[in-house]
């Protein structure tokens, strides 16, 4: 369907217009509401390093070689691009919120997973860090919140991709997950 031209405005149109509206009196520009601020960050860490027994850092012997301990850490879930999980590898997305679950058993660590997921899901966030350590203060069988992790996250349905994170977040003692939007 073509669109018609629109027909010029004479002057006898305008004035009538102007008499059927009266007279017109300006406003003054109003001005925006000023930008809602934003929350204080919350120091998650700070409180992990106040809790923190004084000097058990200093006391605990340190091995630079164990400190990337461990295998690698990654899934992709059928359908998805290869792609997608090298992007997650080389940690080009961001991670929106995480949780720490150094300190807990395997069953506060599944539920408090269970509950920073639906909490993920909830908030709208596509890309988490869950903190589940090396296990290196675990016995033979290997590091449990790493294995729980693995396995609880391969199963769930609304996870896309997971891998382990770079160094400097955690490394093969963290993993990013991509979740569903």
């Amino acid at each position: 369907m073509k669109r018609r031209a629109a027909t010029p405005i004479d002057e006898d149109d305008s004035r009538l217009f102007r008499e059927a509206i009266g007279e017109v009196r300006r406003l003054d520009p109003v001005l925006p509401p000023p930008a809602a601020t934003k929350p204080a960050p919350h120091p998650h860490m700070l409180e992990a390093d106040e809790a923190a027994v004084p000097g058990e850092l200093l006391d605990t012997a340190f091995d630079p070689a164990l400190l990337e301990v461990g295998e690698e850490l990654s899934y992709l879930r059928d359908g998805y691009p290869p792609k997608l999980l090298r992007q997650l590898k080389r940690g080009q997305f961001s991670v929106q919120d995480d949780i720490d679950l150094h300190q807990m058993n395997a069953a506060a660590a599944q539920a408090s997973i269970v509950a920073f997921l639906a909490e993920a899901r909830q908030n709208g966030w596509r890309c988490v860090r869950i903190v589940h350590g090396k296990g290196l203060r675990s016995k033979a069988s290997g590091p449990v919140l790493k294995g729980l992790t693995d396995r609880m996250l391969r199963r769930r349905g609304d996870v896309i991709a997971f891998a382990s994170a770079r160094p400097a977040l955690g490394g093969t003692g963290a993993v990013i997950v991509l979740l569903k939007g």
